[in-house]
Order: structure tokens, then sequence, then C-alpha cells
């Protein structure tokens, strides 16, 4: 191990070899046919790097194995499939391409918060903000699997808008399912509920009628579905009951009429199996000239109409299953609930008294 000159080809050798720290196993490296002494005490300060790395790579994985083994790991401590699946998307998307050849060891807070601030052009805050949780949750795996010794993902602080996209007015939501009944839609029934119960779309899709009680005249929330994962807890893994309006009841009633032995209560329809709710929600919306909205932002609208009506922000979160009050927050500036009546204290003038009269005095004129 080392460098050598060869009597017998007349050129020098170099060689190094070191065992596994855990293994035991040899790593050896060897060039052979190197002219002068000089180039071959270069090549063995290479063949050190070289050997080390290999070594370490077979300890230390790069960053696509590291993201690999966390997105296993976090199947198995019960993340849904189909959040798994937008991980792997996302950072497959965004970090393989700088850190593909990197080993996890080797990637710097600076790189990380380069990555993200170079997202700024590109992506909303909310995606760099995402990205960012990701690769933390990545590094916090590989701390605990002892790949780094310290989890490198900055703190950064980001300037989310808390704004809503779009939400319908009463009268555009009246408007919509007026609209949808009187041309038959077979979507009536579905964006009723969303607009009446401000349900998630997987939770009106799993929505059996043994979770409808009209003796009590409610709707139990307990159940979910998506496409990767199939019927599932909600969201947030927490049970809530949602108080059904009047005129809900009676399209519940009608529907329980005309679903036998169904279990579900909404219709089972193909583009919704298939996903495609968003799209038809905006179409139809464009053919009855209402601005789209997308079929999540019905339970948006959902909430604010009932702000606006009074309803206390409380119960509203109640049964929409939010626990973050800064999300509701949204919802209550949405309604200009958090501001009513804030500007009665002023009392600058008396309107009820007579109004001033202007007269015009034309110079040379008398009184």
């Amino acid at each position: 191990m080392g460098v050598k000159f060869n009597d017998r080809t007349g050129f020098y050798e170099a060689s190094y070899s070191q065992r596994h720290p855990i293994t035991r196993m040899p790593v050896t490296l060897r060039r052979l046919r190197i002219r002068t002494k000089s180039e071959a005490e270069r090549v063995y300060r290479e063949l050190i790097v070289s050997v080390n790395d290999k070594i370490r790579r077979k300890t230390i994985p790069d960053w696509p194995t590291a993201v690999e083994a966390y997105l296993k790991h976090a199947l198995n401590e019960g993340f849904m499939s189909i959040t798994i699946e937008n991980y792997r998307l996302c950072l497959t998307a965004h970090t393989f391409g700088p850190w593909c050849d990197k080993l996890i060891d080797q990637i710097s807070t600076d790189e990380i918060r380069e990555l993200i601030r170079g997202k700024e052009k590109s992506h909303s805050v909310s995606t760099q903000k995402s990205i960012l949780k990701m690769i933390r949750g990545v590094f916090k795996y590989a701390v605990e699997k002892n790949f780094v010794s310290r989890d490198p993902t900055p703190h950064m602080k980001f300037r989310i808008g808390d704004k809503i996209k779009r939400v319908l007015a009463e009268s555009q939501a009246s408007m919509l399912l007026h609209k949808a009944q009187e041309l038959n839609s077979e979507w009536y029934p579905i964006w009723a509920m969303a607009l009446y119960t401000g349900m998630r779309n997987g939770e009106l899709y799993a929505l059996t009628w043994d979770k409808v009680s009209f003796e009590r005249n409610f709707v139990l929330v307990d159940t979910s579905w998506n496409n990767k994962d199939g019927f599932k807890s909600t969201k947030t893994g927490d049970d809530r009951i949602i108080d059904i309006a009047p005129h809900l009841l009676s399209l519940l009633k009608e529907l329980k009429l005309q679903s036998a032995d169904r279990a579900f209560v909404l219709p089972r329809i193909q583009k919704w199996d298939d996903g495609y709710q968003a799209e038809v929600l905006r179409q139809f919306l464009i053919g009855i000239n209402i601005p789209p909205v997308r079929f999540h932002d019905l339970r948006a609208s959902w909430a604010t109409m009932l702000l606006n009506k009074g309803v206390e922000p409380v119960k509203v979160m109640a049964m929409g299953g939010w626990k973050d009050i800064k999300t509701m927050m949204i919802y209550m500036r949405k309604a200009g609930v958090d501001i009513k009546g804030s500007a009665s204290c002023l009392t600058f003038h008396e309107p009820n008294r007579g109004s001033a009269k202007v007269l015009n005095f034309d110079s040379g004129s008398t009184p």
C-alpha cells in the first residue's frame, strides 16, 4: 500500500486499502503504469479520497436513497399513501436535480436555503414552505438513523398570504343550485351537500346513510376517501357533527327515498370516481356566467356564509373540523366578522341635523 516502482514493467504503482468500520471488509484501489514518481504520489492521494468516499457511500446514503428510506419509514408510521406519493413527487422534482449525487451528510444549511430561495420566482411561498417541511422530515429521520449528526435544515420565515382564492356569494350559491336543479344535473345533490355542510370532497364521497340522523337532525362526519388510501378517517383524524339545514333536510329525505338499498348518500358518478369534480364545477359555473371556483372553495363559501349570518366562529370551527384559529381567521376576515361594529364608536358629527346651505357671494352684490 502506497507508491512503489515496478522493476519488471518500469512504471510506478499506487495503491490504498482501508477496512469498513462496521463490516471490517477491506476496500482497495490500485493504479498501475504511472510514468513518474510525482504523478504516482498525486494518484495515491486521490486513491485515499476515493476509498474513503466508497466506504462512506456504503455507510451514508446519497440523497435519493435517504428520501426513499424516509418515505418507507413514514408509511410505516401511519402517513397516508396519497401523502407519501405527494412527498415523493415533490422531493423528486425539486431536490433530486441539485442533490442527486450528494451523500446526505454533504448537504449544507446554505445549500438548503439556496434551493428554497431559488424557488421564489417560479413557485408560491406556500410551495417553498412545503418543500422545506419535506426536506426537514428527511433530515430528522437521517439523524435518528445516524446518517448525519445534526439536522442542517434552516429556520426560514415565509410571508404567506391568507387570501382565499375565491368564494361564492350567497346569491351565486343559490343560482348554482337553482340552475343545477333546473337542468337536472346529476351533480346537483353533491354541490348542495357541499354548500350546506362544508364537507370536504373525500368526506362527501364516503358519506353513508348510517351517518345521517333524521331524528336528531345531524350528519356525522368520521370517514373520508381518496384514490390512494381508499376509505379512511377524516383529514384531522377526528369525528364531527354538522347541523342539517331545513332545505338540505328535504333533499336528504328525497335522496333516501331514491336510494333503495344503496349505502352511500350521494350518487356515484364516473367523473367523480375519476377525480374530475373540480373541472366539472368550473365548466358549469362558466356556463351559467358565474366566476369559477375550485370544488374545495365550496367549503370556504359555506364557512363565510355562516359567519356572515352571525353564526359564532367557534360553531363554524366545530362543524368544519378546523382546529387552528389562524385558519378560521381567514374566513372571518373574508366575511368581515372580525371588524364588524368596530367603527360604531366614531361620532364626528350629528347626521340628523339640517344640512348646511352654501351661499354664493358674487362680487358687488349686497346681502
